[in-house]
This record gives structure tokens, C-alpha cells and sequence, in this order.
């Protein structure tokens, strides 16, 4: 015990590190629960949220900032969380599109790696700047670039 303080001013253990909690103003009540104002914090960036809004999830304590939470495809993701898997670029406010296994893009990453290969030039079929889509044909079930195609035919 603190000699510093009186016992009649001991309020109990914070929930947080199981400590005796002494003294007027050095403390919190937060979800029925006792905390020292110095371990009532968010659990991801460690902000002191005595006298702020905060969230709870699962026993976890958020401050706003934290908390926020984007809704795409039926599921909800942080905004640093919610990024390109090959750019790592945040897709908050984005264009963005999902491939076969779930994987979130940004548009621009995701032509380049889910694009088909020219089988004259090896290099991928994208679309051209401002286009949403690429143009290519389709040959003998190969893909070529318009300029790349020389119209070969195999005749057996």
C-alpha cells in the first residue's frame, strides 16, 4: 500500500493491471469496471480514453480513430486494413475488385496480375489508360494484343 494515501481513499483494483487504485482523479469507472486513467487505453494505438469515446468489442477496448471500420463485400475491415494484397495501397474511397480466392485489388494491380499473356509479345493484355477493359483476340485459344495478331492460321 502507497503511504502516500489515505486507505479511506483506496476505490478497489483496476481491471486493467490488478493494482489497488488510491486517490481521487487518478482514476476511471468504464462497462461497470475500475481502471487507473493510465491503463483505460486502446488496445492498437495505447490512447489514454479516460473522458473520450471509445468502443468495446470482445473485451477489447478502441478509441474512435481505431474503431473505424469500412464495409465491402458483407464484411467489415479497418481502413488500414482494408489494402491492396499487391500494392499494400489503402482502398479506402477506391475502386478496388475481388479475385476467385477473395483477394482484395486495386484495379490497377489487378490487371496486371490476373491478365492474360500475349502469345506473340509474352507481355499481359491490359487496358489502356481510362479504359475499364482490354481489347485482344483470341486465336486457337491463345491471346494476343490487336497490334501482335498476324492472323496465322494452322491448317492441318
Amino acid at each position: 500500500m502507497d503511504p502516500s494515501f489515505s486507505p479511506s481513499l483506496y476505490f478497489g483494483s483496476c481491471t486493467g493491471c490488478r493494482k489497488a487504485v488510491y486517490g481521487e482523479g487518478r482514476a476511471c469507472r468504464a462497462m461497470g469496471h475500475l481502471f487507473h486513467d493510465t491503463c483505460f487505453t486502446c488496445c492498437v494505438c495505447s490512447e489514454k480514453l479516460t473522458g473520450k469515446p471509445f468502443y468495446t468489442v470482445s473485451g477489447r477496448i478502441y478509441c474512435v480513430k481505431d474503431f473505424m471500420v469500412l464495409q465491402a463485400r458483407g464484411k467489415s475491415y479497418h481502413p488500414s486494413c482494408f489494402c491492396c494484397v499487391v500494392c499494400r495501397q489503402s482502398l479506402e474511397g477506391q475502386q478496388f475488385t475481388v479475385d476467385a480466392e477473395s483477394r482484395v485489388y486495386c484495379v490497377s494491380d489487378y490487371h496486371k496480375v490476373k491478365a492474360p499473356l500475349c502469345a506473340a509479345c509474352r507481355e499481359p493484355i491490359l487496358p489502356t489508360e481510362g479504359s475499364r477493359g482490354s481489347i485482344r483476340v483470341v486465336s486457337f485459344d491463345r491471346n494476343y494484343h490487336p497490334e501482335c495478331y498476324r492472323g496465322e492460321v494452322n491448317l492441318i
